[in-house]
């Protein structure tokens, strides 16, 4: 019994480090200038010294290894940040926290601008990005549903987050780095965002 736990154990850990060589290897085609139109299973597969057959049965699709790499992005960008700027009593903190966490984020890794540029290009990549920034979204309506109050009307409510959405997206922090340091940006976001919010409050707010 021991025997088989302990095989177990190594098998376990050479899949896993496999599996993490095929992360930083897609990684790795999405932040070269050219390598996201080389992105496929085999081109991976080989960057990464691994058969087709390895990577499709961990990640089942290109998809899947896609949503792998957003997913390790992610963890190393700390968007697990997000759970305490959701999670903060004061929701003008909040937001606060969301927009540095995005500024942050945006500026953090070169695949991240380079997915989104292939985004308009790859549908598999938008379908990816969109649902992701659809939880940005959900979270921007939150926040300003519990600033602005159920007294404000619920189209001004969505259309101020939709604001945000925009405001906090990478596109817009791509624009606003071209000249400005991170902290600036964050900034200039973070006034905006609150001028957006409360010009929809009553006016007693």
């Amino acid at each position: 019994m021991a025997r088989r736990s302990y095989v177990s154990v190594a098998r376990a850990a050479a899949a896993a480090e496999k599996k993490e060589r095929v992360i930083q290897a897609a990684a790795r085609f999405l932040r070269e200038a050219d390598g996201i139109t080389g992105f496929s299973l085999e081109a991976v597969a080989k960057a990464a010294d691994v058969t087709r057959l390895t990577v499709y049965n961990q990640f089942g699709s290109r998809r899947g290894l896609l949503e792998a790499v957003f997913d390790d992005i992610a963890r190393r960008g700390q968007l697990v940040r997000l759970k305490d700027a959701m999670a903060e009593p004061d929701p003008w903190k909040g937001i606060d926290q969301l927009i540095a966490i995005f500024c942050d984020f945006w500026g953090s890794d070169p695949a991240v601008a380079r997915l989104h540029d292939a985004a308009a290009v790859d549908s598999e990549f938008a379908q990816a990005l969109f649902e992701r920034n659809e939880r940005r979204r959900r979270s921007l309506e939150k926040l300003v549903a519990r600033i602005a109050g159920e007294r404000t009307p619920a189209a001004a409510r969505r259309d101020t987050a939709d604001l945000l959405f925009a405001l906090t997206s990478c596109a817009m922090f791509r624009m606003l780095i071209e000249t400005r340091s991170v902290a600036a940006v964050c900034a200039i976001i973070r006034t905006d965002a609150r001028a957006a919010i409360i010009r929809i409050m009553p006016a007693h707010s």
